[in-house]
């Protein structure tokens, strides 16, 4: 009997011990900012793209201060040189004798000013419609609703081709019918975002003060959808740039002499076997840039989406 009464005390578990709950509570603290921290983070899938995009737009914004050849100019004395073998010309040179390096450089101008001037202009244009859709609601909705129906139904390259063919191929009116694609999806996402905050208590008291419709939409319902179509123009831009560049390589953007990545492309398909470099360092710029601007903007996204989910 004494060795099993010896046992059984030897068993005894041991009272637990007690938590101090503040120390608990501070634990718990430091280990979600530790989490909060890391998930914020911005690593090199942010910081490389965003660099290589700095130096794409630094090169293009500046590109007279290079000291290069001038994109148009022909070197006749180097003709489909490859690169390195001329000099002067450190990438090579086209079919026609044109610095290639030049003409990238050059080229990206048209490919950066379309990727950020198109969204805008479809952002702009789909956030008026979007507000006053999703303010006014009744007729109004119904209207812009069965015009942006209407607008969908029309295939995007019929657009495009209109408007080449009408207007030109200016830079400007690139910008402008690339835009015009972007403005149906901006206004379902500006018209869903104001429905969401037409009926919020701060905008029912600025109507009870007596504030005016447009101070409504200015003051108190345009900062809290802003954010949403941030992210819709950073998805975007990468898209209006693979366009212009399908365009330009259909012979519909801007139109020769001023280059551009799909110009230069088109323009060394017929070169494949002699001259391959000709059409696969724009095609390697574009693949770079576009997807450095997806990355970028995919952190981007998730620092908003973090951030509006810490103001709730």
């Amino acid at each position: 009997m004494a060795d099993i009464s010896t046992n059984s005390d030897m068993n005894t578990d041991p009272a637990p011990r007690k938590i101090d709950p503040a120390k608990a509570q501070e634990l718990r603290n430091v280990a979600a900012k530790a989490m909060h921290a890391k998930r914020n983070r911005l690593g090199p899938f942010f910081w490389i793209p965003l660099g290589w995009l700095i130096i794409v737009a630094v090169a293009a914004i500046f590109a007279p201060l290079w000291g290069l050849m001038p994109a148009d100019e022909i070197d006749w004395m180097n003709i489909k040189a490859a690169p390195g073998t001329a000099e002067g010309h450190l990438l090579g040179t086209d079919a026609l004798g044109r610095d290639l390096l030049s003409r990238l450089i050059y080229g990206a101008r048209v490919s950066l000013t379309v990727g950020f001037a198109a969204p805008a202009i479809g952002v702009g244009l789909g956030l008026i419609l979007g507000m006053a859709a999703g303010f006014y609601r009744g007729w109004v909705d119904e209207i812009i609703g069965i015009a942006i129906d209407t607008w969908l139904a029309i295939p995007g390259l019929v657009i495009l081709l209109l408007f080449s063919v009408i207007f030109g191929g200016s830079l400007f009116m690139v910008c402008f019918s690339l835009g015009l694609l972007f403005i149906p999806s901006a206004a379902r996402i500006t018209r869903a975002a104001t429905l969401n905050y037409a009926g919020r208590e701060f905008v029912l008291a600025a109507r009870a003060m007596g504030a005016s419709d447009m101070r409504i939409l200015l003051r108190e319902i345009f900062p809290n959808i802003i954010w949403p179509l941030v992210a819709f123009v950073l998805i975007d831009i990468p898209i209006a740039i693979v366009v212009e560049g399908a365009l330009s390589f259909l012979g519909l953007s801007v139109k020769a002499p001023t280059p551009s990545w799909g110009g230069i492309i088109a323009e060394g398909r017929e070169l494949l076997d002699t001259a391959p470099y000709i059409s696969l360092y724009p095609t390697a710029v574009m693949f770079v840039t576009v997807l450095s601007f997806n990355l970028v903007g995919d952190a981007i996204r998730r620092r908003l989406a973090d951030m509006r989910e810490g103001a709730i």
